[in-house]
Parts: C-alpha cells; sequence; structure tokens
C-alpha cells in the first residue's frame, strides 16, 4: 500500500490541527458503578458530544479542509446511514460547499431531519437490495462531485482518529495509561485511525473492537486473513454499524494493531444505552454503545486494568429511546 493511503501518527497529528476549533474536545468520563461492574476502571470517550453528534464530525472536516477551492465549488458526496451524513453535511455548511448525501431510505429519521437542517440533499436508497458504493461513484461521476467516505479514506481515517489523540492526553492528566482501548467498529475507519495514533503514542495498549450480531465481519475478516462480507439483509439495531465489508485502507492497519474483538446483542446493546442514561446521563444510540455493551455485560476481562471505550454517537431516533428506557428502565 502506498503513502498515499496509509494513516500515520503524523497524519492525525496534522488532522487534529487542521480541525482544531471547529471540533469539540469531547470529555473522558469516569463512572464509580462501570468500574464497579467491570471490575477495573473504565475511561469513556464521549463523542455523542460531538457537532453532529457523533465521532464522524472529525473525519468530515479534516475531509473537507483538504479539498481544493474548485472541488469545493462543485461539491461534496457522502454515502453514510446518518452519522457520517450529518458530519459532512455540517463541515459542507461550514465551507459554504453543496453537499450531497446518500441514505437507506429507513435511516432513523432523526439523523435524516438533521443532514435536512444543515442543508444537505439527500438521495435515498435501498440498504437491503441497492449497492450504495455503486450508486455513489455514479452520482459522483455525473456531477463531478468529491467524495468523502465515511471509513475507506486517508483524510476520514485520520479525522477519526483525533480522538484517540486527545484520549491518550486525557487519561494521562488523571493519572491513567490505557491497558486496553475498544472501539465500536462498522467499517472500521474510527478504528484504524486510533490504532494508528495509539500505536505510537501508547504501545502497549491493546486495540480491540466491538461490532454488533450479525454485522461482525471486520473480527472474523481478521482471523481469516481476509477481508469477508455480513449479509445485509439482516437486521439490527445498530444500524450505524451495518457495513457490508470492512474497509480496504482499514483493513490491513486493524490486521496489525487489533488484539480482540466483540459482539454484541440488540439486547446487550439496549440495556448499554439504559445504563449510559441512568448513571453517565447520557444519550447513546445504538451504534455508539456497543463498545460500552462489550465492558458493561463483562465480554472483556477488566480486573486492575485501565479500559478505554468510545461512545461514538448519540443520534437515537426518540420513540426508539422511549421504548428501550421503557423495557430496561
Amino acid at each position: 500500500m502506498s503513502d498515499e493511503t496509509t494513516p500515520t501518527p503524523e497524519g492525525v497529528r496534522a488532522a487534529a490541527e487542521r480541525i482544531r476549533g471547529a471540533a469539540v474536545v469531547t470529555p473522558l468520563l469516569e463512572n464509580e458503578w462501570l468500574n464497579e461492574r467491570a471490575g477495573g476502571r473504565v475511561l469513556l470517550k464521549a463523542e455523542t458530544l460531538q457537532h453532529g453528534g457523533s465521532f464522524k464530525f472529525r473525519g468530515a472536516m479534516n475531509r473537507l479542509a483538504k479539498l481544493t477551492d474548485e472541488e469545493r465549488r462543485r461539491g461534496v458526496l457522502a454515502v453514510s446511514s446518518g452519522n457520517h451524513a450529518q458530519g459532512v453535511a455540517r463541515a459542507a455548511r461550514l465551507f459554504g460547499v453543496p453537499a450531497t448525501i446518500i441514505m437507506p431510505k429507513d435511516a432513523p429519521a432523526f439523523k435524516i431531519g438533521q443532514v435536512r437542517a444543515y442543508g444537505g440533499e439527500i438521495v435515498f436508497y435501498d440498504r437491503y437490495t441497492e449497492d450504495r458504493e455503486e450508486i455513489g461513484r455514479m452520482l459522483a461521476a455525473e456531477r463531478g462531485l468529491a467524495i468523502a467516505h465515511p471509513f475507506n479514506q486517508l483524510d476520514t481515517i485520520e479525522g477519526q482518529g483525533t480522538l484517540a489523540l486527545e484520549a491518550v492526553a486525557q487519561a494521562a492528566a488523571v493519572g491513567a495509561r490505557f491497558d486496553a482501548f475498544i472501539v465500536c467498529c462498522g467499517g472500521g475507519g474510527m478504528a484504524a485511525g486510533c490504532a494508528t495514533v495509539l500505536a505510537d503514542l501508547s504501545p502497549a495498549t491493546e486495540v480491540m473492537i466491538a461490532e454488533p450480531e450479525g454485522y461482525d465481519e471486520t473480527w472474523a475478516s481478521l482471523r481469516a486473513g481476509k477481508r469477508l462480507k455480513a449479509d445485509i439483509s439482516r437486521k439490527t439495531l445498530c444500524d450505524a454499524l451495518a457495513t457490508p465489508s470492512p474497509g480496504e485502507i482499514a483493513f490491513p492497519i486493524l490486521a496489525r494493531h487489533v488484539k480482540g474483538g466483540f459482539t454484541v446483542s440488540d439486547d446487550e446493546v439496549a440495556e448499554a444505552i439504559s445504563f449510559a442514561a441512568k448513571y453517565l446521563k447520557m444519550v447513546v444510540e445504538p451504534g455508539g454503545a456497543a463498545a460500552l455493551a462489550a465492558v458493561y455485560h463483562r465480554k472483556i476481562n477488566a480486573d486492575g486494568r485501565t479500559i478505554g471505550l468510545t461512545l461514538s454517537g448519540g443520534n437515537i431516533d426518540p420513540s426508539l429511546y422511549a421504548t428501550i428506557l421503557g423495557r430496561f428502565g
């Protein structure tokens, strides 16, 4: 793989400077009840408080910051179930760039509404019968649009990795160093970005991923030594993580650095969402709660260790949220 497609720690640091002042430096949270349940120290990177409600704004902002004036004039295109869509739409508004967003027609209504509020033009597709990547390539070529990929692009990966850069410094400020860092994983862009910078700043940290049941193809791919595909006809509560396969750019990075993977069920995720509401006072969406679910349900041995994890998104449909809290609250 060429240097032009390989994320580097220097690239993550440059991205952090590029998005400084635009992206929120989100807090690293700790909760005594979660520590007690886990048996160790758990530090949560609250990307739910990022602009657009998820970590995706980091990668989107870095991508758009690197476009040429001509590319910005023509506009940008993104394919997303909602969080990357919001991140790109918001970043595009900041730069005055037209944004076209390809979203599944069954995306949460809240995410659709937010993209429209940011001024993005939405093109809908059927996630179970249509190839979103092919639709994106055709539309980008037709309109001359720059593509802002949600996970399989250098600029996106390095931008998303800035959250781990912050987390390492924040942990050090409270006298901690991560023994393990668990990332919610769909296409693997955030995991690859975090792994890239953690390998440089904290090489002893074990990078792990959390995936939803039925869409745990990244960890399966890493064990198989090749990229596998999920059955995208399956339903999952974690719509934000329902990607068919790990990204080409992310995969070799994950192969080098990821030490473990956890699969979480819809019920486990829902219970983690309820815990976050009651004890963290945080609204977390299903895809953003996968890593928390892995820790909450003791899928990792945290005894005497410091575990970092991402609360990667908080864009949950209000009716679904009410249902989950009614069931587990």
